[in-house]
């Protein structure tokens, strides 16, 4: 062994001085030839050879021995790991031991070995619990911190929105010392104070009537001087083909009930009233881009609402079958009254602006005075079969138009409180109706996904407008000039009122359906609300 050490370190390091190069030595060791390890004198797993002794050892024995002393052990001549040489040999397949030769003890280690198989399955079990546990717990954890997160959110929404509200009236808006300081019992005794002025219908008087009578006959000559002439100011076809978006504001209702339901303009004001799915309406000034104020008061939805037309009040009518008169100056509500056995579904304002119209689904409708808070009339009739679903104001405020589920339109008589005309032709629940201010053209709508025009001097229906698909209808609007209608639902679009009814527009920028769409002053402006609880406006660009 030695003599081969030499001859390969020979074979690494080179000749020795004197000595002549061998031009090739191979080394080879027969495979029936054992080497031993000088330290632990077993066949070695990792012979290596050390140059200083020659001698072959166990790669970790030597190792570890060099480490301690850094000596070879046999010579103790200085050695290190990095000068043990690698012996390359076949793998040593080690005999087992005497104990594992016969049968009783081969199977006594597969016992031995099974039980440590048990042994650590039921170890993995354990484990595998814990884990479960761990996870289901912090399942849990997780959960929980979810549910708070989304309460505080929900908080956060509420008061950001209570702020926003508050700086909006902020040194604008005043709120009653009496209401201020009322409790709920002073709440309930102050709304039953007020609902002792409207006990019950009452006729309308002569006075009225002959009121009504003049304030119509003047309308109708200011109508006829004025002639088929557009306004000073109205905004042309073209400049209404231009229309886009040019703003669009998310933050009057709140958002955890979303949905903008109703929607009115005051042209002089230049405001907007919007009522909620949250129960609010909310008055939004357009120049601004502020919240007026947020009027509160309703116990369900509010699904319609009337801007007066000069006086800073707001008229909103909600399924809890009640119909109030807000002061926006103060935010006070200055009557109740409750016309209606079921939800108020329809409101619209008298040319006088003194008297308001209502329906409701008892198949009645009401008509009231807004200054004391009576109802002046409550009426049906036994040609009405169904709920009724909306209400309108003919421009002279004489006639008056209301819808219902069963698809007819019926044109009332004021005075003579009867049904004078009736328009079928709808086949689905009547969603809307609007009178042009031209005082000839009714537009109605109905879930059939059609809106019909008719002629009020003819009494028929001179055109149809057809809308693709299942297109939902839910807001029709004439300007104040009657040259152009507005139609709302699945989108936006605004039509010229001329022979040929032509479409001008079509604005897609709601999320949800539309449920109001108005025209500002001379067409200016359209503005919209929906229920994705955005309410836009659309200006020239």
């Amino acid at each position: 062994i030695r003599r081969i050490g030499r001859e390969f370190l020979s074979l690494r390091c080179g000749p020795s001085r004197g000595e002549t190069s061998h031009p090739s030595i191979v080394v080879c060791l027969s495979s029936a030839m054992e080497l031993y390890c000088s330290l632990s004198n077993v066949v070695p797993e990792q012979p290596v050879l050390s140059p200083v002794s020659g001698c072959v050892f166990e790669r970790r024995l030597i190792e570890k021995f060099v480490g301690e002393t850094g000596n070879d052990p046999v010579n103790s001549q200085p050695l290190t790991v990095e000068q043990l040489i690698d012996i390359k040999t076949s793998p040593i397949v080690r005999p087992r031991p005497p104990s594992a030769t016969s049968i009783p003890a081969i199977l006594k280690l597969l016992q031995d070995e099974w039980d440590a198989e048990m042994l650590h399955s039921f170890t993995l079990r354990q484990q595998l619990q814990t884990a479960r546990q761990e996870l289901s717990h912090a399942l849990y954890q997780h959960d929980t911190a979810c549910r708070v997160i989304a309460r505080l959110t929900k908080e956060v929404t509420a008061a950001r929105e209570a702020l926003a509200t508050l700086k909006s009236q902020a040194g604008y808006v005043q709120v009653a010392p009496a209401a201020a300081a009322a409790g709920p019992a002073d709440t309930l005794a102050n709304e039953e104070a007020m609902d002792d002025g409207i006990a019950g219908p009452t006729e309308m008087t002569e006075e009225i009537i002959e009121r009504l009578q003049q304030t119509a006959s003047k309308l109708t000559a200011e109508r006829k001087k004025r002639g088929k002439k557009p306004p000073e100011g109205l905004a042309s076809i073209e400049e209404l083909a231009t229309y886009k978006q040019s703003s669009s504001h998310p933050g009057l209702h709140s958002a955890s009930v979303p949905g903008i339901l109703s929607l009115s303009v005051n042209e002089r004001m230049g405001r907007v009233v919007t009522g909620g799915a949250d129960k609010n309406v909310v008055v939004f000034e357009r120049d601004t881009e502020q919240i007026v104020c947020t009027l509160k008061g309703h116990t369900k939805k509010v699904t319609s609402v009337i801007y007066h037309t000069d006086k800073n009040v707001v008229f909103s009518a909600s399924p809890d079958s009640t119909i109030r008169l807000w002061t926006v100056a103060n935010s006070h509500c200055q009557h109740i009254i409750k016309a209606h056995d079921g939800p108020v579904t329809g409101l619209s304002l008298q040319a006088t602006g003194d008297y308001l119209l209502s329906c409701s689904s008892d198949q009645h409708w009401a008509f009231s005075d807004v200054t004391t808070g009576r109802v002046l009339a409550k009426v049906t009739d036994p040609s009405i079969n169904d709920d009724l679903t909306c209400a309108q104001f003919h421009p002279d405020g004489l006639l008056f138009g209301t819808g219902s589920k069963d698809s007819v339109v019926k044109i009332w008589d004021l005075k003579e409180k009867a049904n004078v005309a009736n328009f079928p032709g709808h086949s689905g629940s009547i969603t809307d109706i609007a009178f042009s201010e031209n005082g000839y053209f009714l537009a109605t709508a109905a879930d059939d996904s059609t809106v019909k025009l008719w002629d009020l001097r003819k009494l028929e229906n001179f055109r149809t407008i057809q809308l693709e698909g299942r297109y939902e209808v839910k807001s029709l609007s004439f300007d104040s000039s009657g040259n152009y209608l507005a139609i709302g639902g699945t989108d936006i679009r605004l039509y010229h009122c001329k022979k040929t009814w032509n479409q001008l527009a079509t604005f897609d920028d709601h999320a949800a359906p539309v449920t109001g769409v108005a025209f500002g002053k001379n067409a200016s402006y359209v503005v919209s609300a929906s229920m994705d609880r955005h309410l836009k406006f659309y200006t020239a660009q």
